[in-house]
């Protein structure tokens, strides 16, 4: 009888036994989305007569929260559907959504991204390393979290956070903010 090396007994388990995945996410409810998304567009044009306006600014992230970003822009969240809207200039942008530790390279950027915004203008940290760098925080690379950087209005925690938070994030913001 041969004797199989144990690499090849554990490939042929993992051939024969298929990969150990979830058989799909758990969907929201559909009940609660909506009634957080008509919330959120309805004070936003309460708020600021119109829509609510976003731009997205990476400062270095993992690309964790840009794939929550992308999940809320998705058919199942559409945020587009209450009203609210990503943006591809800041100074079209009520609020800066800023994901990841800023790296010194882009601090810069988003400082001038910050000023580019007109007011009233509200800057959201999103994550965990958008708070305080968070794994990264102390690195020669990072000059840490957004405030370190322009003045933060709201945190959204997580790693990273949901769409759900995502949205109640933003329902928070708008009815705090005093509509400087």
């Amino acid at each position: 009888m041969p004797l199989i090396p144990p690499i090849a007994r554990i490939i042929a388990r993992h051939l024969l036994r298929g990969p150990l995945t979830m058989k799909g996410a758990p969907d929201p409810d559909p009940a609660g989305l909506m009634e957080l998304g008509d919330s959120l567009g309805d004070l936003s044009r309460a708020r600021l007569g119109r829509s609510l306006a976003i731009r997205a600014v990476d400062a270095g992230s993992c690309n964790g929260c840009e794939l929550e970003i992308h999940a809320v822009n998705n058919p199942v969240y559409d945020l587009e559907r209450f009203g609210i809207r990503f943006v591809a200039s800041p100074r079209h942008a009520d609020v800066l959504l800023v994901t990841g530790p800023v790296a010194w390279n882009m601090a810069e950027a988003l400082r001038r991204t910050y000023d580019a915004t007109p007011n009233p203008r509200w800057v959201v940290a999103m994550g965990d390393c958008g708070r305080d760098g968070g794994c990264f925080a102390g690195s020669y690379a990072v000059a840490g979290g957004v405030s370190a950087i322009v003045p933060v209005d709201l945190h959204i925690p997580g790693c990273p956070p949901t769409p759900t938070a995502l949205l109640s994030g933003l329902l928070a913001l708008l009815q705090t903010v005093d509509g400087r």
